[in-house]
């Protein structure tokens, strides 16, 4: 996500590229990536969260690399097109808050209502299964990822219009808080059973408690501290009920 933001930012800013050029180029950047981590993960057959955690040092190292670890200011005003507002009548609608419903909205769809969202779930409760039914797990992982960095070009444009700066240190902590929403959410980190639904109010209880934390005076530190903890018990939590349900 940061990554494709910065790959954004500098084109726009130092290269002098066309907006909505370099807005396509940090797409690409982590469509890419995300394609990468597919053929990783189903090609050679490499633990996921391997796999991910690797691709995620591998992005920041590049990141840096690329930025020279230093911020990207005075971004042109269609990088920053998130950030602005509908008017309807005396109300203004922000964009960003509806890309974001948008894109909740077209996952629930793909994974309720096509055969690719049940074969997803039939993957996640039991990939041999899965291939024995006929599914191509191959591909089908290799799309999952393909989708994946699709939606983390997305919130680099989001990230963009909140921060109206390409930092190459943002996101600290997101990492953390995403998993935290979607266990939160009800999604099982074993596989098999979950909803955009429920990651989407994972999420609002995330930034609802990070808010109240910081507007209590809690630090930083102590906020990633507490969603550390909140991590431990809710996957220790969907463990006991997996163990239950077998």
């Amino acid at each position: 996500m940061v990554l494709g933001s910065i790959v954004m930012a500098k084109l726009a800013v130092a290269s002098g590229v066309p907006a909505p050029l370099a807005i396509l180029a940090g797409l690409l950047v982590t469509t890419v990536l995300g394609l990468c981590n597919g053929l990783i993960v189903a090609l050679f057959r490499v633990p996921p969260f391997v796999a991910t955690l690797g691709m995620l040092n591998l992005a920041y190292a590049t990141t840096l690399l690329y930025s020279g670890q230093a911020s990207v200011d005075n971004l042109p005003p269609g990088l920053l097109i998130l950030d602005s507002h509908i008017p309807i009548g005396s109300f203004a609608l922000p964009i960003g808050p509806l890309v974001m419903l948008a894109v909740i909205a077209v996952m629930w769809y793909l994974l309720n209502a096509t055969g690719w969202g049940r074969h997803i779930y039939a993957f996640g409760n039991n990939v041999e299964a899965a291939r024995l039914t006929g599914i191509n797990v191959t591909r089908l992982q290799i799309s999952a990822y393909l989708s994946a960095g699709i939606i983390y070009g997305i919130a680099a444009l989001l990230v963009l219009g909140r921060t109206t700066v390409g930092d190459p240190n943002a996101g600290q902590t997101d990492n953390l808080d995403s998993i935290t929403a979607v266990v939160i959410g009800g999604t099982s980190l074993f596989g098999g059973r979950g909803g955009v639904i429920g990651t989407l109010i994972g999420a609002l209880i995330v930034g609802v408690l990070r808010n109240g934390l910081t507007l209590v005076g809690v630090e930083a530190l102590w906020q990633t501290f507490a969603t550390g903890i909140i991590v431990i018990v809710a996957v220790a939590a969907d463990e006991a009920t997996r163990r239950k349900r077998a």
